[in-house]
């Protein structure tokens, strides 16, 4: 008999009884070869002939199963054949197709093409809307029952639906496609008009909105039912599918630690060597800490809290005290107010910081040692700040002082000196004195100046400069001080037709203004002077005498450079003013000439002593005239000294040196202007942090006048004739056995990262790391390293992802070191790493980063070419036989090529080393995972991927992981560690047509 089509089939299937496999075998035999069962629609028509009367079909049925069973039919066929079905009423058919479901809706599977896998999920979202309407449907249906009889069937058939519900959502899995389904559906919606995604177009795709709309429904009606066991269960089902949009994020915190060295390690870098830098970059570095590490909002904060405590204590006296007092007092709650905006999804923050305070206040001794060092009572200052910033409530904030009031030692309360005033307290009232003293600036020079004399002298009195500027610092005004100061000094520079009174004023101006720069420039680094480059402005002479003439760390000046070489005749009448007259004349006097002219006149002078020309008598007279006045131009002439002095040989330095120190004593006469003795103070602190090097390295001594504070507390810390791996692996095991890094070490770390660069440094301390075998140890390790990676993360992060773990992965001797714990340690760190520099190197590098010497480690281009054409050094490396460098450098095939990444779909610029750098650790992986040989790198990557998904926020897009070629995924899922939907989700791009095929396919196979 000839069928002509599939309806006919069926129909005479029921007429003449088949049984189900005599069914299927005659099936084959009418449609041979060719179309599948599901382009035919088989599972459609079966449904559709089942469901035609009040009662379902039970042979047709029985077909329909067996399709199911023998895989005739796909699983999204049959689940889209159910949607279809409207006519809730009908009691038994619904319950027919509740247990067609239930036969394999916690074991959907699909191991076709991509395209069936996206089908899939598709059919599953139907699939849910459906089994939601069906659900509302019966509970209406029951709540109108009145009959005895009706309810009992009602409340059957309702309790079917919720467990075919739970069976299905109880399946990560399934929940898992479902996600997939929502974003398809969601860019299907975008791309409507660009005709995308039309491979299922007939399929009635149900929206996420109409899904959320019948849960709301669904909600309003149980509300009212009776049986509490069915509500719960409904609402256990609501749960579910309301976590499938979200549920990447679900981080577990981190309960059972307390300390968190690697938020200590930060804040104490922070404090001590960045205070001028943004608030944005060290929140947002914060917040990935926190984030990566998983901790807990209040011990976040407490850390925070902690590490400033303990900045307080171990600060060395003189200005490194005043700028952590700022840190501690002024920036960080600032920081913590941008982190409460981060927040905000969060419950309230301000209970956070109570129960961070909460827990501060049981650390008894360090805040009595705080207290004791500080001369006060620092917690109460800093509760009065958080309560001002709106970071703690009244109530909370009342209690808390209370406890400290009463905690605190009673001993510390009499041994206050009453005649010291506690730095907190002159910190926060230094504060608002800055914005009085930036508005004074503003107003026109010419009209008052001895006004304006009046409010610096005050400032250069005591330590008032150090904390003005301390706290400018901490609160971001430095730089718009400074350049208030460039201006003024600006001014200064000309006087015309000027009586004696008003060429002192000026002649006071420009050097107060000139040595309150220069200290800045030495405090805070000279980038808080320079402006930015404007083309067709002046440059400032202090910006020009700054960056060409004055010594700096790390900056060598040649004496013999035209800057020093002025007009001869303009030097020519200094050297005579110098020598001939009793004191400086300040009439008309341009200082920024003399300024410029004093270097050649000095080279003069020196040249006269040096052939005998003049006698020491003589030189004292020059000397005290150089300094009798205007201090700036004894730093002007000791920063030129400074660079001749180096050029010269041992038995040449004599008559230098000895000009040094005449210039650096103070002068005792009645006759110097205004404020001399504070101006001598700044003057002899900037010529002795000008000196400092090159008194080093001429093994020479200067005595300085001590102000009893110790100016340069963390300069020249290495000891003495020692390898520098030694000093390293010996402050690396200090640190690692105590916990915590400190200030001291964090500058010893700093000068040993200058000294041997970057690759030296990374090197040595991940040989350390490797030779660690305790887990807790490791752990600890990690997250300090990564504290003193920070000293300069870009371009340490290269060289660890770029040179070290690739020859730690290509090295079959070296694989041994890459066990556990060393080796998941790494994984932790290098991903830790990369996530950091990925995330801030869009942003600009810190100022205490640009200061470094950047050695060009390799360069990346010839490392890591961009051409796609052309292997990389690094692949050629890898690839043991031919075939695999085949594959994994011929992009022709661009369609699923295997090293085809979401990042080239994102078209990230490959030209930036860090990206190119991870494209090819990503490239590296990948070849790992596909060789044939296993080994501890095959367990590394699984721990590197792992820690990935780890530290992953809700939206991989624009992660680290977009440089992943597709292909790894399928790869990685054999990796049972690896083998789950939540993994698959995070490692891919979902906001890719094609990471969404891929994702899907990987899923559907698990």
């Amino acid at each position: 008999m000839k069928v002509v089509n599939l309806k006919q089939a069926i129909l005479q299937a029921w007429k003449e009884r088949w049984s189900d496999y005599q069914w299927a075998i005659n099936m084959k035999k009418f449609f041979p070869r060719g179309a599948t069962w599901d382009i035919l629609n088989l599972a459609d028509a079966l449904l559709e002939q089942a469901m035609i009367g009040p009662s379902p079909n039970p042979l047709i049925l029985s077909y329909l199963k067996y399709a199911i069973s023998s895989q005739m039919v796909s699983y999204s066929s049959v689940l889209t054949a159910i949607s279809k079905f409207d006519d809730f009423s009908r009691d038994l058919c619904v319950q027919a197709l509740l247990d067609i479901m239930d036969m394999f809706c916690d074991r959907l599977s699909c191991h076709g093409k991509a395209e069936e896998c996206i089908g899939l999920c598709r059919a599953l979202l139907s699939a849910l809307h459906w089994l939601l309407r069906c659900t509302a449907a019966s509970a209406e249906r029951l709540q109108e029952g009145l009959e005895a009889a009706t309810s009992a069937t009602g409340e059957k058939q309702l309790a079917l639906c919720l467990q075919c519900l739970e069976k299905t959502l109880s399946s990560t899995k399934n929940r898992a496609l479902l996600h997939i389904a929502k974003l398809e559906e969601a860019s299907l919606h975008t791309s409507q008009g660009l005709g995308q995604g039309g491979t299922r177009a007939n399929q009635p795709t149900a929206s996420w909105t109409a899904i959320e709309h019948c849960l709301l429904k669904l909600g309003e009606i149980l509300a009212n039912l009776s049986n509490p066991q069915l509500r719960s269960q409904a609402e256990q089902c609501g749960t579910l599918i309301r976590s499938i949009p979200t549920m990447l994020s679900v981080h577990s915190e981190q309960l059972h630690k307390t300390g968190f060295p690697t938020i200590h390690a930060l804040i104490l870098l922070e404090g001590t060597m960045n205070l001028t830098g943004e608030m944005q970059p060290l929140v947002e570095q914060l917040m990935m800490v926190k984030r990566m590490q998983h901790i807990p909002t209040p011990l976040f904060v407490l850390e925070i809290w902690k590490a400033c405590f303990v900045g307080l204590i171990e600060s060395p006296e003189g200005t490194q005290e005043l700028k952590w007092t700022a840190f501690t007092y002024l920036k960080i709650p600032q920081v913590l107010v941008k982190v409460k905006k981060y927040l905000h999804g969060e419950k309230d923050f301000t209970e956070d910081v109570n129960s961070a305070f909460e827990f501060l206040l049981k650390l008894t001794p360090l805040l009595d040692k705080a207290d004791q060092r500080c001369n006060c009572d620092c917690t109460n200052f800093l509760l009065q700040e958080c309560n001002k910033q709106g970071l703690l409530s009244e109530v909370n904030f009342a209690i808390l002082v209370g406890k400290r009031t009463a905690d605190r030692d009673p001993q510390l309360k009499s041994s206050e000196n009453a005649n010291i005033q506690p730095n907190p307290g002159l910190i926060l009232r230094a504060e608002p004195t800055v914005t009085n003293i930036l508005k004074t600036m503003d107003a026109d020079h010419s009209k008052s100046p001895e006004g304006l004399l009046g409010v610096l002298g005050h400032m250069l009195s005591g330590k008032s400069l150090d904390l003005l500027l301390a706290a400018a610092a901490a609160t971001g005004k430095l730089k718009s001080f400074a350049r208030k100061f460039i201006n003024l000094n600006e001014f200064t520079t000309h006087g015309s037709g000027e009586s004696t009174k008003t060429a002192s004023v000026r002649a006071l101006l420009f050097d107060i203004s000139f040595l309150m720069l220069c200290h800045v420039a030495q405090t805070y680094g000279s980038e808080v002077i320079l402006s930015e480059a404007s083309s067709g402005e002046e440059v400032p002479f202090f910006e020009t005498w700054m960056q060409t003439c004055m010594p700096e760390e790390g900056k060598i000046l040649n004496p013999d450079h035209p800057c020093f070489r002025p007009d001869s005749t303009k030097v020519e009448s200094l050297v005579a003013l110098l020598n001939n007259s009793s004191e400086m004349k300040l009439v008309q006097m341009k200082w920024h000439e003399a300024c410029l002219s004093i270097s050649a006149a000095i080279l003069e002078i020196l040249n006269a002593w040096e052939n005998g020309v003049l006698a020491f008598e003589s030189i004292q007279k020059i000397t005290d005239n150089i300094k009798g006045k205007v201090c700036s131009l004894a730093v002007c002439a000791v920063a030129w000294l400074v660079a001749h002095v180096r050029m010269l040989g041992l038995d040449e330095r004599e008559k230098s040196l000895q000009m040094i120190r005449q210039l650096a004593g103070p002068l005792y006469s009645e006759n110097t202007l205004q404020f001399y003795n504070e101006r001598v103070v700044i003057m002899n602190s900037i010529l002795e942090h000008m000196c400092a090097d090159v008194l080093q390295q001429t093994a020479t001594q200067i005595k300085f006048p001590s102000t009893g504070v110790d100016t340069m507390p963390y300069w020249n810390l290495l000891p003495p004739k020692r390898p520098i791996k030694e000093v390293l692996t010996d402050i690396f095991a200090k640190v690692l056995e105590r916990g915590w890094v400190d200030s001291r070490s964090i500058h010893i770390l700093d000068t040993l990262l200058h000294m041997g660069g970057v690759y030296w440094f990374c090197n040595n301390l991940i040989k350390e790391l490797l030779k660690e075998t305790r887990k807790e140890h490791t752990l600890r390790a990690v997250q300090l390293l990564y504290s003193i990676f920070c000293l300069d993360m870009q371009q340490v992060t290269l060289v660890l992802l770029g040179h070290i773990l690739p020859g730690l992965l290509t090295d079959s001797s070296k694989w041994h070191s890459l066990m556990d714990p060393p080796g998941t340690a790494l994984a932790k760190l290098a991903v830790w790493c990369a996530l950091s520099s990925y995330s801030t190197h869009k942003g600009q590098a810190s100022s205490r980063q640009k200061k470094r010497h950047r050695e060009d480690i390799e360069d990346y281009i010839s490392l890591f070419p961009v051409e796609d054409m052309q292997p990389s050094k690094l692949m050629r490396l890898l690839s043991s036989n031919e075939d695999d460098a085949n594959i994994l450098s011929s992009p022709t095939d661009r369609s699923m090529n295997s090293s085809l990444s979401a990042s080239q779909l994102h078209t990230v610029n490959m030209r930036d080393p860090l990206n190119r750098v991870l494209a090819n650790l990503f490239l590296l992986i990948s070849s790992i995972l596909g060789s044939r040989t296993a080994g501890p790198h095959t367990q590394f990557v699984q721990w590197f991927m792992e820690e990935c998904v780890d530290c992953l926020e809700q939206d991989s897009r624009g992660s680290i992981l977009q440089f992943m070629p597709f292909t790894t995924v399928s790869e990685l899922v054999k990796v049972s560690a690896m083998s789950s939907p939540k993994v698959v989700l995070a490692i891919t791009d979902l906001s890719l047509p094609l990471g969404r095929q891929v994702a899907a396919k990987a899923i559907a196979a698990l």
